[in-house]
């Protein structure tokens, strides 16, 4: 069985990292539109994050591929590691 969810609940859900770091607030997610699988988290970073600051993004928007996300609850969890390949987009 599956489970669905409005998209309008996941708006401005918070991201943060498997350690517990905050990354930021999500703004929209890619979707495929063949498969309808969500690709890619689009997520406005926090600039006073830890681990943004180690990543330094050139822009504020930040797209963390679905494959790192580990859980999903009133919050999405991502995998830190993936984070410094993640590539920043301006919005």
């Amino acid at each position: 069985m599956y489970k669905y969810t409005i998209a309008r609940q996941l708006a401005t859900k918070r991201v943060i990292t498997n350690r517990g770091d905050e990354v930021g607030k999500l703004t929209d997610l890619l979707v495929n539109e063949v498969s309808g699988e969500i690709e890619v988290l689009l997520v406005e970073v926090d600039r006073d994050s830890k681990v943004i600051r180690k990543i330094n993004p050139k822009e504020r928007i930040l797209e963390i591929p679905y494959s790192a996300v580990t859980a999903v609850s009133d919050v999405f969890i991502v995998d830190e590691r993936e984070l410094a390949t993640a590539p920043s987009t301006i919005k």
